[in-house]
């Protein structure tokens, strides 16, 4: 079967870079930056979680995942602390990177129903918690890890509800949704990709709109926008990137660049600059 996640992390990979490893007490409130998602992992203590009009009561060792941007606050109770470690998450592409975009506001799970990571999770508290040299590297690369494990799990269990990680989680539609993405620079015709899901036309063209929420053509020039605006922060000439992303000219890329993001290429990478200057 092919690897749902290979090309999903090779062109838009995510680091993690931890901020606090230890007991947090009262209220603490997290201001979103704009840029970073969050991931926090409780591992002693009740806390209760804010963020937006919800709460959240957190009573048992838990991890919090927000994948992108989002001001939320922690409170214990008078005289009680938690232990955490938290960590900003950088997503390659930020607000388009396709699998935090893909996700709820909040992902919460127990950490022992987060499969085959205690291995990983004992590790992880224990390098966090001790001054070792070199412990906060190694804890920013295993909380890569516990990600990993827990999109590999929402993927599988069918816990997301629609978009791209439905679709990974279909036994058809993943290997369409794998073609495009390991192959964006080829023709796919509708034909072509319900044979790759072993699926009729019609059925496939319905099945897809149904789980991921678009058509399967729409869905493929998401993706090779995403991989131009990718190219384009790297300062890549538009038109070498639209020969790589299956686009016969910089204006048919330029159309199909608009159509997704509502701007030029030009027009993007100048509010992209004003953005990083402010």
């Amino acid at each position: 079967m092919a690897d749902r996640l290979a090309a999903l992390m090779t062109h838009f990979p995510m680091r993690a870079q931890v901020f606090n490893t230890g007991p947090l007490c009262g209220i603490n409130t997290l201001q979103s930056d704009g840029v970073h998602g969050q991931l926090h992992l409780v591992r002693r203590g009740e806390v209760e979680v804010r963020y937006g009009r919800e709460t959240l009561h957190v009573t048992q060792p838990s991890l919090l995942l927000f994948p992108r941007p989002l001001t939320h606050r922690f409170i214990t109770a008078p005289g009680c602390e938690v232990d955490m470690v938290c960590a900003n998450l950088a997503f390659e592409g930020g607000s388009a990177n396709p699998i935090a975009s893909a996700l709820p506001d909040l992902v919460c799970l127990p950490l022992e129903a987060v499969w085959g990571a205690e291995p990983v999770l004992s590790l992880l508290f224990e390098e966090a918690f001790e001054q070792r040299c070199g412990r906060v590297a190694l804890v920013e690369r295993l909380l890569e890890v516990v990600m990993i494990q827990v999109l590999r799990q929402l993927m599988e269990s069918g816990e997301v509800n629609g978009g791209l990680l439905s679709g990974l989680a279909h036994p058809r539609l993943r290997n369409a949704l794998v073609a495009m993405h390991e192959t964006p620079a080829k023709e796919w015709t509708l034909e072509e990709l319900a044979g790759v899901a072993g699926m009729s036309r019609s059925v496939f063209a319905t099945t897809f709109r149904e789980t991921v929420g678009v058509t399967p053509g729409q869905y493929l020039q998401g993706w090779r926008v995403r991989l131009t605006q990718k190219a384009l922060r790297r300062g890549r000439p538009l038109k070498m990137i639209a020969t790589e992303v299956g686009y016969g000219s910089e204006a048919a890329l330029s159309r199909a660049f608009r159509a997704q993001t509502g701007l030029s290429p030009r027009e993007w990478k100048k509010q992209l600059a004003e953005a990083n200057e402010s």
